[in-house]
């Protein structure tokens, strides 16, 4: 047996990221909402600062020295990001302002542009609504057809249909790891058996590549899209990695400034990709500062996060087994990313989640923008805790000592 990857070091790693120190309602913060947004370490919070005190300016336009700076700088983080995934240039990366925008530019421009009425888009039941209404939008608008892979009671998907569902489809659209279940999907291999199939595949990677090493020449994929704002990025920034051959044959989604070559009272020409796919101004700060939270990223390394995660959704999952929850997706934490989703027996999520807040600790609960979820596992709503690098035991300890509390509260009233 291999010996297991080295845990964080987190006692200088957490006074990276100030608001951990802050006192919400007058309870040290204990933030267990990372899968909804990540905190930012002061490096990005400082870098966003910088840009609006020294370089602010438009990018892609003027001549002077400020917009030329500040288009360096946007342009640097693209180039970072190509690196950072393994992209074979920086045209291939498109900056949106977030997952949803990524799938919905595919849906509407590749889409528009390829499919018909009776071709086939192939989804799973796992799918955030950010890659399942973009298709049914399509659907509406189109008249394709959407087939759906559905997943079993331990949250992993049930592939016996898959070859059969991807024959003659167009489009295979899959998340690699569920906001809800956890799960972690065979990505390479899902990637595998579309293209053996002739489908073209685009990946949900909002999820993933907070927490692991994403590299799209490995994964073999045609399109991925992920979140800045996930893995220590300010708001704001999406990314749409796609081949740079679909992206040249693609139009443009959006008509404006900067997405063009040339306008004539007679029409227009596209300027290149990635750029004619970035309309008008952008959230250019954020994307500067996106810059040192990938640097950050790459200081700490991916495998120690997953690692750490590991290590802490095995505790979790213990102290939810000893509190008789019922717990959604996969039984081990090696098969998750850092989250879970559960339910107290008799008790709603959206109470458990307020009874935790009044305790300072910040969860996640409600539908989690997974109704398909929520209606195979026959519930309206389930409560979420999601981890990330500057959590530790500690964060632990505070959600068994605040269920704990929630259950006394909960039997003290049903008595």
């Amino acid at each position: 047996m291999s010996a297991p990857a080295p845990i964080l070091s987190l006692a200088s790693l957490r006074a990276d990221f100030p608001i951990l120190s802050t006192k919400p309602g007058g309870k040290p913060l204990v933030y267990l909402d990372s899968a909804a947004t990540s905190q930012k370490p002061q490096v990005v919070i400082d870098a966003l600062s910088r840009f609006y005190e020294e370089d602010n300016a438009n990018i892609h336009r003027s001549a002077h020295g400020l917009a030329n700076r500040a288009t360096e700088l946007y342009e640097r983080t693209r180039s970072h990001v190509g690196r950072f995934i393994g992209a074979t240039c920086a045209r291939e990366i498109v900056f949106t302002r977030n997952t949803t925008e990524s799938i919905n530019l595919v849906a509407q421009a590749w889409g528009r542009a390829n499919l018909r009425a009776g071709d086939r888009v192939v989804l799973t039941e796992m799918e955030h609504h950010a890659n399942l209404v973009p298709w049914q939008m399509l659907k509406e608008q189109l008249g394709i057809e959407l087939a759906y892979i559905p997943f079993d009671g331990q949250g992993q998907l049930e592939l016996a249909g898959l070859d059969e569902a991807l024959k003659g489809a167009k489009l295979f659209a899959f998340g690699w790891a569920s906001n809800v279940l956890g799960t972690i999907n065979p990505a390479r291999g899902l990637v595998a058996r579309a293209k053996a199939a002739g489908a073209l595949v685009l990946v949900d990677a909002a999820q993933a590549a907070p927490h692991f090493a994403l590299n799209v020449k490995e994964l073999g994929a045609d399109f991925v899209a992920f979140s800045g704002h996930k893995m220590l990025g300010p708001t704001g920034v999406g990314v749409l990695w796609g081949r740079l051959d679909l992206l040249e044959a693609m139009p443009a989604w959006q008509g404006g400034g900067s997405m063009i070559e040339r306008v004539s009272l007679q029409g227009y020409t596209y300027n290149q990709a990635p750029w004619k796919f970035e309309a008008g101004t952008p959230d250019i700060a954020s994307v500067v500062a996106f810059d040192p939270a990938l640097t950050y990223l790459e200081s700490v390394g991916l495998g120690q996060v997953q690692a750490h995660e590991q290590a802490l959704m095995r505790r979790t999952l213990d102290i939810l087994s000893a509190a008789g929850a019922q717990v959604y997706g996969p039984a081990g934490a090696e098969g998750r990313v850092g989250l879970v989703s559960f339910n107290l027996p008799g008790i709603n999520s959206y109470d458990v989640a307020q009874v935790l807040d009044s305790l300072g600790l910040a969860c996640r609960s409600g539908a989690l923008c997974t109704h398909l979820i929520m209606d195979r596992c026959k519930v309206a709503g389930m409560l979420r805790v999601s981890y990330y690098l500057y959590n530790d035991e500690s964060d632990v300890s505070a959600l068994e000592a605040g269920l704990a509390r929630v259950r006394r509260m909960f039997k003290k009233g049903a008595a």
